[in-house]
């Protein structure tokens, strides 16, 4: 046999040999049945390329190399599937965003062999001098091998945007996993651009692949043995991928393919082109590993700062990336997660993880990691209140706390948990309080450092300085609940307030009436206000609880064409004989709108409503008015009233439970405001204290406008 074929055979081995390896780690992960999959189809290509490279004649050449065609070309839909889901923790939302993407994937590759072989190549065989030919490909095959180009370049931009949101320990264990990978669609991407480029294929170009791909394996097989790189869990920002290194990368790879091929026919010395490709290859995935070694950065930090005299640490950057990063966050979770990473990369420590104390200082919460996700955390022991005796230690704490040659429980038990992780980078070493105002805000629990070496007295300070700064914003974060809290809570008593006070007026008329019952029972004229009464009294209490309900309501839109002045004049008519005051009629010509003509209509009838409170049943009139506004139609309900405050509606206009009304709930324009905005509107008042108030409501004027839905 050839030494094409003994190198398929070899890559087809180990590769499937990795399949059944990470499937025997956990076969119920859909992480592994991915991988696996995508590992067993390059298998079976690989086998198909070294029977291929066996073929006696052309037909049978073009037979097999049919058979592995069609292989290859599920190949780009599983690991595009495998880019997109890998290591995110929004792994279904990140598939159905591409699942267009990922439908295309699969269907243009197989279809461009299945139903268009006949234009896959074009013409006979070229001999190129050595044992491998020239293939000139058809329409067919240069869109085959574009799609995979176009595939490869994604695969990579989506492990790219991983990789980068990585960090710590789960870094350090998927590394080798994205270098081989990646390595794989590198060595793609060169070969079928160079089938685009030229128009043709190079069978020699084959053996490049096959090297890939058994090199790619020894480095997967790599992180494999570092731990469960398939089992992390990233969380990525919502940045798309604009300022991706692999674009650039590829961007480069284009502009010097041609000088390659260039330098290939000029210079006698390549005798063996593939060879040169691979070596190359080979030593841009060793310069990507030393790069991405941890080990080399801070040998590299070491070697500037004992050689030209400079700190091994730059205060001042840190100080302004921690405060630039933490300054706008408002969920506890995020800052401990920005809080983990920066420790993680400044001090070059793999795993570094934030339990949070609750207040009573009995619990222990998580609040980030760099080694755990929160499925993991919950199977700790020290999880919950299991971190009483941990919180007890470190209560009187001031500085990072060496815990290496301790012999307390506690400390047994902390290290005996992180061993479950079974590699030496995530067992803890440190635990660092976070305090605040002489609270014990949360524990900070790290590793060694790279090299597993300790934390120097430098580091220890600038560790007790971030946790310091750390433990104030948690501080401000707890601080800013506990408000927020207690505004609901006022704010819900003011609510209950005014619910229990209608509430006791209507039980004082109802208790009134059962009073009388047993006197007046045989009078008609008191049984007809008996029965008036009671009517009304439920009636009411039914208004103020629907009132109550529209807060944790959804509010459902469906929208149909609607004439807007014809609503508008219904539902003045239906008010006409409840309101005291005369209300004026303004219609211009307006067209119709897609509106959801019930919602639209409360809106109405609640601004009429608060127009004649707002007489108190003095003179005046109201008006309501329709009429274009540029791109809205506008509807304007204007009276002569009372009026209201600068700082009310400032401070207080269109939100829940604020009224000027002695009566009111301070509900009901915070529901009209909720509407119109479920609408794609808005509502805007004008209104000046004794003068009177306009309330106007801004539509959009497209009649195509789609349904939508918003939160009460």
């Amino acid at each position: 046999m050839t030494f094409s074929v003994w190198l398929s055979f070899i890559a087809a081995i180990v590769t499937a040999g990795i399949a059944v390896m990470a499937l025997y780690r956990d076969p119920r992960s859909f992480a592994h049945r991915v991988f696996a999959a995508g590992m067993i189809l390059f298998a079976i290509d690989a086998v198909l390329t070294g029977f291929t490279s066996q073929s006696t004649s052309f037909d049978d050449f073009l037979f097999r190399e049919r058979l592995q065609l069609i292989a290859a070309s599920f190949l780009p839909a599983v690991w595009l599937f495998f880019s997109v889901s890998f290591a995110r923790a929004n792994y279904s939302e990140q598939i159905s965003s591409w699942k267009w993407v990922l439908f295309s994937s699969f269907i243009l590759p197989v279809s461009m062999v299945a139903l268009f072989n006949d234009a896959f190549y074009t013409g006979a065989p070229v001999p190129t001098g050595t044992s491998t030919l020239f293939l000139h490909i058809g329409r067919s095959g240069y869109v085959w091998h574009l799609l995979w180009v176009v595939s490869a370049v994604l695969i990579m931009m989506n492990l790219e945007r991983t990789f980068r949101h990585a960090t710590g320990h789960m870094r350090w264990q998927t590394k080798f996993m994205f270098l081989g990978i990646g390595g794989i669609f590198g060595a793609h991407l060169f070969t079928d651009s160079q089938a685009v480029l030229f128009k043709g294929i190079d069978t020699g170009l084959t053996d490049v692949n096959l090297g890939a791909l058994l090199v790619a394996d020894i480095l997967i097989l790599r992180s494999l043995f570092r731990g469960k790189p398939l089992n992390v869990s990233v969380h990525l920002s919502h940045q798309f991928l604009y300022n991706s290194f692999t674009a650039l990368i590829v961007g480069i790879y284009f502009i010097s393919v041609g000088m390659m091929a260039w330098f290939s026919v000029r210079f006698e010395w390549i005798r063996n082109i593939h060879v040169s490709i691979f070596l190359i290859f080979v030593a841009i995935v060793g310069i990507a590993t030393l790069l991405l070694s941890d080990r080399f950065r801070i040998q590299r930090k070491r070697f500037i700062s004992r050689h030209f005299k400079r700190p091994q640490y730059d205060y001042q950057k840190i100080w302004e990336n921690f405060t630039e990063k933490t300054a706008s966050v408002t969920q506890t979770g995020a800052l401990c997660n920005i809080i983990v990473r920066m420790v993680s990369e400044t001090l070059e420590i793999l795993s570094v993880s934030i339990w949070l104390v609750d207040e009573k200082q009995e619990r222990l919460f998580f609040g980030g990691s760099t080694v755990f996700t929160e499925k993991q955390v919950e199977k700790l022991p020290f999880y919950g209140q299991g971190g009483a005796a941990l919180i007890r230690a470190m209560v009187d704490q001031t500085m990072p706390l060496d815990l290496n040659g301790r012999a307390d429980d506690w400390v047994e038990d902390l290290k005996r948990t992180y061993e479950m992780e079974e590699t030496r980078e995530s067992r803890i070493r440190y635990c660092v309080p976070l305090k605040a105002a002489g609270h014990l805000i949360g524990i900070m629990t790290l590793s060694e450092k790279v090299f597993y070496q300790p934390v120097s007295f430098e580091e220890s300070e600038l560790l007790k300085t971030i946790a310091d700064q750390a433990a104030a914003g948690l501080m401000n974060l707890r601080l800013s609940e506990r408000l927020r809290q207690a505004k609901e809570l006022e704010a819900f008593q003011s609510m209950s307030a005014f619910f229990m006070h209608d509430l006791k007026n209507l039980a004082s008329k109802l208790s009134l009436v059962t009073q009388n019952l047993p006197v007046h029972l045989d009078n008609p004229e008191f049984r007809n206000d008996a029965l008036r009464t009671i009517s009304q009294s439920v009636a009411k209490i039914n208004t103020m609880s629907s009132r109550l309900s529209l807060l944790s309501q959804k509010l459902e839109l469906t929208c149909k064409q609607t004439d807007l002045n014809e609503l508008v004049a219904s539902t003045v008519s239906d008010l006409e004989e409840f309101i005291k005051a005369p209300i004026v009629r303004k219609f211009d010509a307006v067209p119709p709108l897609s509106i959801d003509r019930e919602q639209i209509h409360k809106v109405l009838e609640n601004l009429i409503i608060n127009a004649n409170d707002a007489l108190n049943g003095g003179d005046g009139d109201i008006t309501v008015g329709t009429k274009e506004n540029g791109q809205w139609v506008e509807i304007s309900v204007t009276d002569t009233g009372c009026g209201m405050t600068g700082e009310f509606m400032e401070k207080s206009l269109f939100r829940p439970f604020q009224t000027t009304k002695k009566q009111g709930m301070g509900i009901g324009l915070y529901h009209c405001k909720t509407i119109v905005e479920a609408h794609g509107g808005r509502i805007e008042a004008e209104s000046e204290e004794g003068k009177g108030t306009i309330i106007r409501v801004l539509l959009i004027g497209a009649s195509d406008k789609g349904m939508v839905n918003s939160n009460g």
